[in-house]
């Protein structure tokens, strides 16, 4: 995590930031009374400001896209709407709500609203942009831009030189790593099944870095299986996080079954940004295993395949570090010719200064 100024410039670009936008994502009311502050800050930051030349939205938090439409109707500006998952897809997917739930077609008429008023709608894979199509946004005003890798913090760092495998006795074990927020979405109960299976191998060990609503899970399975392979860490802070994406061998990423082109992994770029290769757990088709199928960067294992997991693991385990390292490699080329925050944050300016001059003229 990391901290920034209520006010600064970055790069001739003058930055607010309205205070008591988040007060964390321990729940769901939690979550809901930040994401009210954020839209009604900045509701009333749009409306007063000078006018601006475009409005950009993101679907986080989900009320904020419509506010942004509502406000850019007001002001006669166009609209740029940045998707980062899709909801209510996610609440009925997750079986939080029906999708006859009144809230549900509420979410379902507001997310027409700010579909079909944006000049550009920016999706985050192909997946997401089929799901977008499929809600009436037409092709010509469809962009598909990936999340980027924090490139200024994610170098890769040699094992011998890793402060933080020293710190946590990591030095000569495999270790698998999931980093990030432990969500329902992308469910973890399959490696920790695993590891549970896997306790009487010292060699091996399974490091869980972060928060969220999943990580009561991990914590609940560690301390009521006795499982000493399992070692649980809380988000690090972000000048170490080369560090400690750098002390796995592995990186574990999950997607759940029905969240393909709903919510999108991007922690695999961290991953492959320090040159390590993944163990995805999830559906195929899906983003990640497209990766995987077109490059040498890992392995695919499905949700509640414990015994096919569990071998995944131990073929692993037993694979020459030198494998391990080519396959980490071609990884990192990937995300340096394809998926760079130079190239993809290009890429999404692109895409706004495009509609603000389309609008100029």
């Amino acid at each position: 995590s990391q901290r920034f100024p209520k006010n600064e410039v970055i790069e001739g670009v003058n930055v607010f930031r309205v205070p008591f936008s988040s007060f964390g994502k321990s729940n769901l009311p939690v979550r809901l009374a930040g994401a009210l502050s954020f839209s009604l800050q900045s509701t009333l930051h749009a409306v007063l400001e000078h006018r601006p030349d475009v409005i950009l939205v993101s679907t986080s938090p989900p009320m904020c896209s419509a506010v942004g439409a509502l406000v850019a109707r007001l002001r006669k500006v166009p609209l740029v709407y940045w998707v980062m998952d899709l909801n209510p897809d996610e609440i009925i997917a997750m079986g939080d709500l029906g999708k006859h739930h009144p809230a549900v077609h509420v979410m379902h008429a507001l997310n027409h609203v700010t579909l079909h008023d944006a000049k550009a709608v920016i999706a985050l894979d192909d997946f997401m942009a089929e799901r977008l199509i499929a809600k009436g946004t037409d092709r010509a005003r469809l962009h598909v831009v990936p999340p980027w890798p924090l490139d200024n913090y994610v170098e890769p760092v040699p094992h011998a030189d890793n402060p933080f495998r020293k710190q946590h006795n990591l030095d000569g074990r495999t270790v698998f790593t999931f980093s990030g927020n432990m969500s329902r979405a992308s469910p973890l109960t399959t490696f920790i099944d695993a590891a549970a299976k896997l306790r009487h191998r010292d060699d091996v060990r399974f490091m869980f870095i972060g928060g969220g609503s999943g990580k009561a899970e991990v914590e609940t399975r560690k301390k009521r299986d006795n499982l000493p392979n399992v070692i649980v860490l809380p988000y690090q802070p972000l000048e170490q996080l080369r560090y400690s994406l750098s002390a796995a061998d592995v990186h574990l990423v999950t997607l759940g079954d029905p969240m393909v082109g709903i919510i999108h992994p991007c922690k695999v770029y961290g991953a492959m940004a320090v040159a390590r290769p993944v163990l995805y757990m999830g559906p195929k088709p899906s983003h990640i295993a497209a990766i995987l199928e077109a490059h040498d960067v890992g392995w695919h294992v499905r949700h509640g395949d414990v015994a096919g997991t569990v071998s995944a693991i131990e073929n692993i385990a037993a694979l020459p570090k030198s494998d391990l390292e080519k396959k980490g490699s071609t990884a990192r080329k990937i995300v340096t010719q394809d998926f760079s925050m130079a190239q993809l944050c290009g890429r999404l300016c692109n895409v706004i200064l495009d509609v603000a001059r389309k609008e100029a003229s």
